[in-house]
């Protein structure tokens, strides 16, 4: 598949799909005559393991290395798995800093008092 069809399946643009192939995270299998990066179909499922941890805000030479070992054959399961909770508690302490804000917020709203100034008029 030539880097466009890889970017419609995937649904990542084909500047993202040219910066992991910079960064080596995917690898086209050849290039073309003309220069074009031409990719297997294994690569859709390394750019959906590469969206998903990305969205964990996993750093990228972390994804490189969980897609290396994955290409090897070496399991990573362990490693990705510990990841993956720690990333889950960074969520859980998120969520738990935005609920307090959220009621602060609330109760600043629910004890406002009207300075008593003049409204600005509409223009």
């Amino acid at each position: 598949m030539k880097i466009g069809e890889v970017a419609q399946r995937s649904g990542l643009s084909v500047k993202t799909i040219r910066f992991y192939c910079d960064e080596g995270l995917i690898q086209p299998i050849c290039r073309s005559e003309g220069g074009y990066r031409l990719f297997g179909e294994a690569v859709l499922a390394e750019l959906a393991l590469t969206r998903t941890l990305k969205a964990m805000d996993i750093p990228l030479q972390d994804v490189r290395r969980i897609l290396e070992s994955r290409r090897l054959g070496v399991c990573t399961c362990d490693s990705l798995q510990a990841t993956i909770r720690s990333k889950a508690g960074e969520i859980e302490h998120k969520i738990d800093a935005l609920r307090h804000l959220h009621k602060e917020l609330n109760g600043l709203l629910s004890s406002w008092e009207d300075c008593g100034g003049r409204k600005p008029s509409a223009a």
